[in-house]
């Protein structure tokens, strides 16, 4: 049903709509409904045939389609009298995803039920056996595929799963924005990778609700499908919480702010990943508790760091966990995620874990027998994190690859991603372990998709033409496709990557200034994960189809 949330802040420019329908003069042609169609009335119209200059070439969006399978005819354009058909009714699956693509060409109206497609209409319809309920993320590459066909003046837009038909909707609002309608012919796509996304450091940068809503609405466009929420760090816990109200910082998003973005971004067909981080990067919360602060042997304390080995640790982090997980709601049937951090956890980047560290190093003999290790016992902490998480729902686990380690007697659960980011620090176990492991393992690279505010420690702020022209999602680390056979780089092992932007210096750029410049890292993203083969545009063709089909800032 229609979400006015999950409308775009501006409708489709006018200019655009305005010379479609100047172009779409009317002339007397009487057509039938185009070959295959399977609407409610099949019969003749009487509405005139519109007449446009044809739209040549091959569809201009991002990320390109995987197969054009061009005809001839004058395509499609949006013209005046074209309306949105959708024979299953305003209760349908596909109704909401329908009404949006209206709104975005300018308020077209939308007509249900045995409506006859008339020349110039969009028809809008779910096939086969593969449907699943309203707006629950699709999974699997084949249940993101969509069909369009411009045929005879009419648009039929096919898939089997409302996910599909949303993104249809997106290659139409691109193809009209950028070359004012889509060539004669049907697209048959589907993306490479399952997953696709972007993450966002809103702990040590607070972002404004509307800022995350616009980007959720531009990965949409692009076809991107996760937004990764990093929400708590050393420098701020930015989610109102009832049970601790005393970590939270002054500058956060009250519950009722992540409801709504929560609600936009599953409207858009985004999963959610909220990720709090421990047993590192917990400065904010541990300003506030102290007593469980991570000592040195000398006496000193590690800024961050909270005590592993502390009985009162747990009780603290897992309280959290659970309101939080309560907070970031999934539909029924619906993949539910969960990020564990992991990363960079102090006592594990020391020259000597064990002397430094005297109490882990006790605690780790004591829970693991005689050869216990301060690895193990980090293991043993996200281990039971995750089942406090699981325990509420969440059925799709992830950590930072640095939070993973080789050893027979804490073995990080089977079932938990591996988010491949740094072959750096301690993270310097090759991604082909992890795959030989039979881990699954998706792309953070950060030589490629970090874009790391003030660029510290050597990074520097990552290009959509590196990502475009140098990237795959077999480039796990470094600037090379990590060396293991075939069979385990493909979409079931490697589903995906996400561009990750982290706020190290939070006052190097603006919000204003991030969205630009991350706008063609995104695009260039969306393009390698869609289809991971060469892409058919120059670097300078492709960069000037983004400018063409982003619109507006927002």
């Amino acid at each position: 049903m229609s979400n006015p949330i999950r409308q775009p802040r501006a409708a489709f420019p006018a200019t655009v709509l305005v010379g479609a329908l100047l172009l779409a003069g009317c002339s007397q042609t009487v057509e039938t409904e185009p070959p295959g169609s399977t609407s409610a009335k099949v019969k003749p119209s009487s509405q005139a045939t519109p007449s446009w200059a044809p739209v040549t070439g091959t569809p201009q969006v991002i990320p390109a389609v995987r197969d054009f399978r061009r005809a001839e005819g004058r395509g499609w354009r949006p013209s005046k009298g074209a309306r949105v058909v959708v024979p299953a009714g305003p209760k349908s699956n596909v109704a909401d995803e329908a009404q949006l693509m209206a709104h975005d060409l300018g308020g077209l109206p939308v007509v249900y039920g045995g409506e006859t497609v008339q020349p110039g209409d969009i028809e809008v319809k779910l096939s086969g056996k593969g449907s699943t309920a309203n707006n629950v993320p699709a999974e699997g590459s084949a249940d993101q595929a969509y069909t369009l066909t411009a045929r005879g003046t009419r648009l039929t837009l096919t898939a089997p799963t409302d996910t599909g038909i949303f993104y249809g909707t997106r290659t139409v609002k691109q193809a009209v924005r950028a070359a004012g309608g889509l060539p004669e012919g049907t697209i048959e796509d589907r993306p490479d990778r399952p997953q696709r996304g972007m993450s966002l450091d809103n702990a040590r940068k607070p972002f404004t609700q509307g800022w995350i809503e616009d980007r959720l609405r531009e990965i949409a466009d692009l076809k991107l499908n996760q937004f990764q929420l990093h929400f708590s760090d050393d420098q701020g816990f930015r989610i109102q919480s009832d049970t601790h109200p005393e970590v939270v910082s002054a500058d956060h998003l009250t519950k009722a702010q992540v409801r709504q973005i929560i609600q936009l971004a599953q409207s858009l067909h985004i999963s959610v990943v909220p990720e709090l981080d421990s047993p590192g990067h917990l400065g904010a919360v541990l300003a506030h508790h102290q007593d469980l602060l991570l000592h040195r042997a000398s006496g000193s304390v590690v800024p961050g760091a909270i005590d592993i080995s502390n009985p009162k640790a747990a009780p603290l982090v897992d309280s959290l966990l659970k309101e939080m997980s309560e907070l970031f709601t999934n539909p029924k049937g619906a993949p539910a995620y969960w990020h564990l951090g992991g990363d960079e956890y102090q006592a594990l980047m020391s020259s000597s874990p064990s002397t430094t560290y005297p109490q882990l190093s006790r605690a780790a003999r004591q829970k693991y027998g005689p050869n216990g290790t301060i690895e193990d016992l980090a293991t043993g902490w996200l281990n039971d994190r995750q089942k406090t998480v699981e325990a509420k729902g969440k059925n799709r686990i992830e950590a930072w690859n640095d939070g993973f380690f080789s050893s027979p007697r804490a073995s990080a659960a089977k079932n938990r991603m591996v988010d491949y980011w740094t072959g750096k620090e301690i993270g310097k176990r090759d991604p082909a372990e992890f795959l030989r492991e039979g881990r699954n393992v998706l792309n953070f690279n950060d030589e490629f998709l970090y874009y790391v505010l003030g660029e510290p420690n050597q990074f520097t702020y990552p290009t959509g033409q590196r990502i475009y022209q140098s990237w795959t999602p077999q480039v796990l680390r470094h600037t090379q496709p990590v060396a293991v056979p075939a069979s385990m780089t493909g979409p079931d092992r490697i589903p995906g990557a996400r561009f990750a932007i982290w706020a190290d210096r939070s006052q190097a750029q603006t919000q204003a200034q991030v969205a630009a410049g991350i706008r063609l890292p995104l695009a260039a993203l969306a393009q390698k994960t869609w289809d991971s083969r060469k892409p058919a545009l120059s670097w300078t063709d492709f960069k000037a189809l983004a400018n063409r089909v982003a619109g507006p800032p927002r």
